[in-house]
């Protein structure tokens, strides 16, 4: 057994090893400053630039085009940063790294020129590379001969990560909204950097785990295709897995389509903001930007169809029904993604967010109560940590205490400024806090349905999801029923946004856990790191797709409706959904037993 790993569980907080929430409080600020930052984005780029509080005064549809690449280009740089810190630097190394790179990036989007916004979110999109799969590696190196606690491990984690949207979300877009977009992102950059301080003054907990991979390697030699191990046998078939290593034509694919898939992705804003090309040519009436996005789908459909081709047919099966649930996993990405762009316009355009008398009181009993009670429990996990570790890490526990008590300022401040007002104006930013609150609140009613013998099959959940998530906007686009086409303000009650963000945590529940979990059951050791690479793809073009849509929404509801452009995102999720379900019996057949 690895010395490492027995001394980080004598050190216990809540029946897990300290180290674990040192890696949640480095998660929870990270999802701090990169909610809080992303929130404000949209809100920023489309501010009128004559107003108390001005931006850049940009069009829907240009802001949403920077962000869709922002946010697609995200789910990208991970495959990256994975590879350099297994082969180059460890994985603690590459969260510092991440961490220092993302600090920087958040000082410069707060300077807020053109040249610094540009630069913040690169650099953002770099440290996210390093910092966001080499944290979650360190878990899993910690749980090594420990698989049953894991499962308790990664859910005490995703409290991290919400927990950190939550205060993100609603402290940055308080600052942002209230006193300068400025503010906000520097409280941004702020919390990033004492949560990597808090990371690297912890390094002696960890012993070797995540540090800097030996140089010596194992050396594995090149087999034909056809060649066969006995020892990789399928589940329930005596044939063994033939092995399948990348050829040179699968590399010619994966770059190919690589460079025109980012080709597109930087493309796409230069064109609407800046109306220049990269690709400046036309061919049958088809313009260079669309020749090569279609080039780049269609040289990767033929590397995934090809290689998937190669397997032993249990194995192709599998994989098959792992690409299907890829599909199903870009249209619910492409619909949810509106929390963040067309969802959060709506609630600063659209929605009635002035409350006065009761509706007032009760709104910040609510609101205090929503901050102050997970705030409290978190303060006692500290407690907890520190107590646990005070003679081993005392920098780290101070650099964690001073964020915390930063915390707690800001909520008080926020608060009172709150409480004073005799007419409250809801930020428009704090609808975005209400996802986070959901899942904490929803996800162990969740997780006892999906243990109970009422657990739907992979496909029915994909289904469920996705026709949540169409629901969610069906009450968006019937709150939106009465707007006139062209309006660019409204006056919406704030429970049908309420109500559609319920909805689409349910759906977020029944779909977005689910889809590594049944990657990791279904793919083969030897492709699973080119099938992890697929699914990040995946969320990478749903992300792009969500505000590639939203940024329609003054065209379509200029032509007809905002009701009706809500009304498109009912449809085609539950259009999706009801497939999902009828294909139910063709993916279980696929999935050879696999749940």
């Amino acid at each position: 057994m690895n010395t490492d790993i027995e001394n980080l569980f004598k050190d216990k907080v809540l029946g897990h090893p300290a180290g674990l929430f040192i890696l949640f409080f480095t998660e929870m600020w990270e999802r701090f400053s990169f909610y809080g930052m992303r929130i404000l984005l949209v809100l920023f780029l489309t501010a009128p630039l004559l107003s108390g509080n001005p931006g850049w005064d940009w069009p829907r549809e240009h802001a949403l085009a920077l962000i869709g690449t922002y946010a697609s280009l995200l789910y990208l740089t991970p495959i990256v940063g994975g590879w350099i810190a297994d082969k180059i630097t460890g994985y603690r190394m590459a969260v510092v790294i991440g961490c220092i790179i993302m600090t920087l990036g958040h000082v410069a989007m707060a300077v807020e020129t053109t040249a610094s916004i540009y630069i913040g979110l690169a650099f953002l999109v770099i440290g996210t590379g390093f910092f966001k799969p080499n944290i979650t590696s360190i878990i899993s190196e910690m749980y090594k001969g420990k698989e049953s606690k894991k499962d308790g491990a990664y859910t005490l984690f995703y409290m991290g990560v919400n927990a950190g949207a939550f205060f993100g979300m609603m402290l940055c877009g308080y600052l942002g909204e209230n006193f300068g977009w400025s503010w906000g992102f520097g409280l941004a950059g702020i919390f990033m950097f004492l949560g990597m301080l808090q990371f690297l003054l912890a390094h002696k907990m960890f012993g070797s785990i995540g540090a800097k991979p030996s140089k010596i390697h194992e050396v594995e030699i090149p087999q034909n295709i056809n060649e066969e191990r006995p020892e990789l046998r399928q589940d329930d078939d005596e044939a063994p897995i033939k092995l399948n290593p990348f050829t040179m034509f699968d590399y010619v694919l994966i770059v190919l389509s690589s460079v025109g898939g980012l080709l597109y992705l930087f493309n796409d804003p230069l064109e609407k903001i800046y109306d220049t090309s990269l690709v400046p040519f036309e061919f049958g009436g088809m313009n260079g930007t669309n020749i090569v996005v279609l080039a780049a789908l269609a040289m990767f459909l033929i590397l995934l169809i090809t290689r998937i081709a190669r397997y032993l047919p249990i194995v192709r099966d599998r994989l098959i029904a792992v690409s299907i649930f890829g599909l199903f996993t870009v249209f619910f990405f492409a619909f949810f993604e509106q929390s963040l762009g067309s969802m959060t316009l709506f609630a600063q355009d659209y929605t009635n967010r002035n409350l006065t008398g009761e509706s007032a009181v009760i709104f910040k009993i609510v609101d205090a109560l929503l901050t102050t009670v997970p705030l409290i429990i978190i303060t006692w996990v500290i407690f907890l940590l520190v107590k646990k570790t005070h003679s081993k890490i005392a920098l780290s526990n101070v650099a964690l205490s001073l964020a915390f008590v930063g915390i707690w300022g800001l909520v008080i401040f926020r608060l009172v400024d709150k409480f004073t007002q005799t007419e409250l104006e809801v930020d428009a930013t704090w609808f975005g806090i209400l996802n986070s609150f959901f899942i904490i609140t929803l996800a162990p009613f969740f997780s006892k349905w999906w243990e109970s013998k009422y657990n739907p099959s992979a496909a029915v959940k994909y289904g469920i999801g996705l026709i949540l998530l169409g629901l969610g906007f069906a009450i968006l686009s019937y709150g939106a029923s009465d707007i006139p086409s062209g309006a660019m303000t409204a006056s919406v009650s704030m429970v049908f946004l309420i109500l559609a963000y319920l909805l689409h945590t349910m759906g977020e529940l029944c779909l977005s856990p689910l889809g590594l979990s049944y990657l990791s059951k279904l793919v083969p050791a030897r492709m699973i790191g080119f099938m992890f690479g697929v699914w990040y793809l995946a969320i990478a073009v749903g992300q792009k797709a969500a505000n590639t849509m939203g940024g329609m929404i003054d065209e379509i509801s200029s032509k007809y409706s905002l009701g009706t452009f809500f009304l498109i995102f009912t449809l085609i999720p539950i259009g999706v959904g009801i497939i999902s379900m009828l294909l139910n019996p063709i993916l279980k057949k696929l999935m050879h037993g696999i749940r």
